[in-house]
């Protein structure tokens, strides 16, 4: 990243600003029922594997929807599809604060998903063809709207969820409607030129050897990310605002490494050696939790400092989906994306249903061995990678130029 990137980094358009609002409201949805799940499963008389079903409804219908975003966006134009997935987000998440009881909660859960996959996939790729700076300027600006994201929504779910478990769903309305508003007057599209995609050429991308590598490392990743998100709240055993507190903690981190540590990184080693870095780290990490898993205190300190890794990891995984093929930066992105989605989905009731029947060290150990395995993942597909370690990603304009294009 050359330093004129760095400097125009938060130079950007409003149409970009309002892009990247939108963006944190809705990686705030990720990290908003954390605080809440523990009172969720008392008022509404779930078990654990039920609530954590919020989560595996929500991600497993982003994930599928990943698949035909792509196909939506060129036909009816990014804005269009923004809008759209940012009124379904508002639409679900009403329904989900006025529901009564945990079944309805899922499945409202699972139509937010929805929204969510139309508005992700396509806010990335806004952002990467209208940012200042070039494409690697716009992914650090993506990944610096997920941190935040995650860190403000278990804060204000804590905050909000010590009124009601409701309150955080109300407040995921009030300023995603604010986003809805601000893209509807802000983003002008005039020069879009549609070229409509097949709605089989993210499953054909799979077939790409570098992208069908970096897709299965990042399905075994994200079990790790998700256990640490969606099931260390249980045995932290804090109330709502504790555990909105700690999580805030842990989204703060993820962003301090994304925005600012991972670009240094990269600076001095290649994308697959910096993830062949990491991932052993964020194991060691999960191991230390299932080890001190009845200290609250030790798993506050495991989840930031996993925060610190998981911030580096997504936005080397990230910059590697971007530059590993010659396809359509928006059908690579929900290609991966799909698959990715799917482990996180598989996680959180994983985790409690072997929390219950052997211990809650085992989710964590499972974990790290998954994480390991993804780490297995990128070592024997080294080879397929070569591209990715070699391709700089300010380079990359032109194809930004055609991916404004090719998502509208």
């Amino acid at each position: 990243m050359s330093s004129g990137e760095k400097l125009n980094v938060w130079r950007q358009p409003a149409p970009v600003w309002a892009v990247a609002f939108a963006c944190v409201v809705a990686f705030m949805g990720i990290g908003l029922v954390d605080p809440i799940l523990p009172a969720i499963a008392e008022s509404l008389q779930a078990t654990p594997v039920e609530t954590e079903l919020l989560f595996t409804s929500y991600l497993v219908v982003t994930g599928l929807a990943m698949l035909v975003t792509s196909w939506v966006s060129s036909r009816i134009g990014a804005k269009k599809t923004l809008l759209v997935g940012l009124a379904l987000i508002v639409v679900f998440a009403l329904l989900c604060a006025v529901s009564g009881s945990v079944e309805a909660v899922i499945g409202f859960r699972a139509g937010w998903g929805l929204g969510n996959a139309l508005f992700i996939s396509t806010a990335l790729a806004t952002i990467v063809g209208s940012a200042s700076g070039g494409s690697a300027a716009a992914i650090v600006l993506y990944e610096a709207a997920l941190g935040l994201g995650i860190a403000i929504g278990p804060l204000i779910g804590g905050i909000l969820g010590e009124v009601s478990w409701r309150g955080p769903f109300f407040g995921v309305v009030a300023l995603m409607a604010i986003a809805f508003i601000a893209i509807l007057v802000l983003l002008r599209t005039p020069n879009e030129t549609r070229q409509p995609i097949p709605l089989s050429a993210p499953l054909k991308a799979l077939r790409v050897p570098a992208l069908a590598v970096l897709a299965v490392a990042a399905l075994f990743y994200n079990i790790g990310f998700f256990v640490l998100l969606a099931f260390t709240p249980f045995p932290l055993g804090f109330g709502a605002m504790g555990i909105g507190l700690t999580f805030f903690g842990w989204g703060v981190a993820l962003a301090i490494t994304s925005v600012w540590v991972a670009p240094i990184l990269l600076r001095r080693m290649r994308r697959t050696t910096a993830m062949l870095a990491v991932l052993p780290l964020l194991a060691l990490d999960l191991i230390a939790a299932a080890i001190v898993v009845d200290s609250p205190a030790g798993l506050v300190v495991c989840i930031v400092v996993g925060g610190l890794l998981l911030g580096l990891m997504n936005t080397i995984l990230t910059e590697s989906v971007m530059e590993a093929t010659d396809l359509p930066r928006s059908v690579a992105s929900s290609a991966y994306s799909a698959v990715r989605f799917l482990g996180g989905a598989a996680a959180p009731p994983l985790a409690a249903l072997l929390w219950h029947a052997f211990g809650a060290w085992v989710p964590f150990a499972v974990a790290a061995l998954s994480v390991l395995i993804a780490a297995g993942t990128i070592l024997a597909g080294r080879r397929a990678l070569a591209r990715i370690d070699h391709a700089e990603v300010d380079e990359a304009d032109e194809a930004a130029a055609i991916l404004v294009g090719d998502a509208a």
